[in-house]
């Protein structure tokens, strides 16, 4: 059976009856069915091993969104969150890009920068064409520090260097190693090659080099997607498609202009992105530091996503992002779940799962800005959000839904009301 991201009938489906179905069109093992149906996954002693003064573990809800087709590929995307409506937001979106041909996506090389910090230079102008007439020389220590890189195509390609006249320290270089790390995230090696480098760096220079370590802004190593909607892919019962459009326009471009909105409507794209980050052990951390740094990349921190209506009156979305991911190295080798998540996702390279990322993000924000520019945000994500509040009330099994439903139809999402409702139907 060929993969269907589509996965008809799947949310009302069981959570076994789901495992069962994605076992049949991903062809997975027995060992990868027993991960995800059984807890204790990442065994305690892997877990003592990752981090320090480790106690335990701690779950979170292991979810698949469906519909994503990337670049003509069905794909089933593992998320990995706690927020109610995320993944249902997600996989909608994706079943509207799907009738639009799907999400078109490509990616830079996985470049990533290393800063090496070189303060106490009396002449910086002249200690940075220093710097750079012995680029060659840097550049060759720097890649024996890795031979494996080298093999497999990475390695350090280039220097830059910045010249910070003043500060409040004095006079500053700070030296970039620009590093191919080929499937890595990176942060190992290009710290390792910076710190190899940091001597013939003082003697060139005459200064005195203080930190050594990568960048997260990893403006070199950017992912991209793109998608056009037609109108009438965003008619509902109630809004012309046209009008979703427009509203849509007026949400993204209140995003540009103010900051405040800004941050909930990158936020949003989060929402996608670090699910699937955290999925596969990647350092979810780092993204996000890197995409709000580049969301500020024109002295004004605005919208990561753009929206526009094209003369045949589409809706046409685009991100563009730094997406410093890995497929080696970190917990995404020893983390079992993280490993099969790879394996669902059928990623061969780290420019691969960076082009998924980006694609969830903007199915993400897609599905924000039409409820935003619709029915508002608190409609559909206060019904998904009734379960958590039914399961804190003490819900269980059948009561669940029993009590979802009543909320829901009353319009009333709270828990004072779940306890009340939930002690009637007890007759307590």
């Amino acid at each position: 059976m060929s993969l269907d991201s589509r996965l008809p009938m799947f949310r009302s489906m069981t959570p076994s009856a789901r495992l069962g179905h994605l076992q049949e069109v991903l062809k997975l093992s027995a060992e990868d069915v027993a991960l995800l149906s059984d807890a204790g996954a990442l065994a305690l002693e892997v877990a003592d091993g990752m981090i320090e003064n480790v106690i335990g573990t701690f779950e979170l809800p292991y979810a698949v969104a469906s519909n994503f087709q990337i670049n003509g590929r069905d794909v089933v995307v593992p998320m990995v969150v706690e927020e109610p409506s995320v993944v249902a937001a997600a996989s909608f979106m994706a079943k509207l890009a799907r009738e639009a041909g799907g999400f078109q996506t490509s990616s830079s090389l996985p470049l990533m920068r290393a800063q090496v910090q070189i303060v106490e230079v009396p002449d910086p102008y002249n200690a940075r064409l220093s710097l750079m007439r012995r680029k060659d020389e840097i550049i060759e220590l720097a890649n024996r520090k890795d031979q494996l890189l080298n093999r497999l195509g990475g390695g350090c390609r280039d220097i830059e260097v910045h010249t910070f006249a003043q500060s409040p320290r004095g006079p500053m270089l700070v030296a970039h190693l620009i590093v191919d790390v080929r499937d890595a995230m990176g942060a190992n090696t290009v710290n390792t090659m910076a710190e190899a480098v940091a001597p013939l760096m003082e003697e060139i220079t005459g200064g005195k080099v203080r930190l050594r370590i990568l960048s997260n802004l990893a403006d070199l190593r950017l992912a991209r997607a793109q998608i056009r909607v037609a109108p009438q892919l965003l008619t509902t019962a109630s809004f012309k498609g046209e009008d979703v459009i427009e509203g849509i326009l007026d949400a993204y471009n209140f995003a540009v202009v103010d900051p405040y909105r800004a941050a909930t409507h990158n936020k949003g794209i989060m929402n996608g992105i670090d699910p699937l980050i955290v999925a596969t052990g990647n350092d979810w951390r780092a993204v996000e530091a890197g995409a709000h740094a580049y969301a500020c990349r024109n002295g004004h921190y605005g919208s990561l996503t753009t929206w526009e209506k094209d003369t045949a009156g589409n809706l046409v979305g685009t991100l563009e992002m730094p997406m410093p991911v890995g497929l080696v190295g970190g917990a995404t080798k020893t983390h079992p779940l993280a490993q099969l998540s790879l394996r669902i996702l059928g990623v061969k390279t780290a420019q691969e799962l960076a082009e998924i990322a980006v694609a969830v993000g903007l199915a993400q924000n897609l599905g924000a800005l039409r409820a935003l520019s619709t029915e508002g945000i608190q409609r559909g994500h206060m019904a998904l959000h009734a379960r958590n509040i039914a399961l804190s009330a003490g819900a269980r099994g059948e009561e669940v839904s029993w009590l979802v439903a009543q909320m829901v139809e009353a319009g009333d999402v709270r828990a004072d009301h779940a306890a009340t409702l939930l002690k009637h139907k007890r007759g307590l």
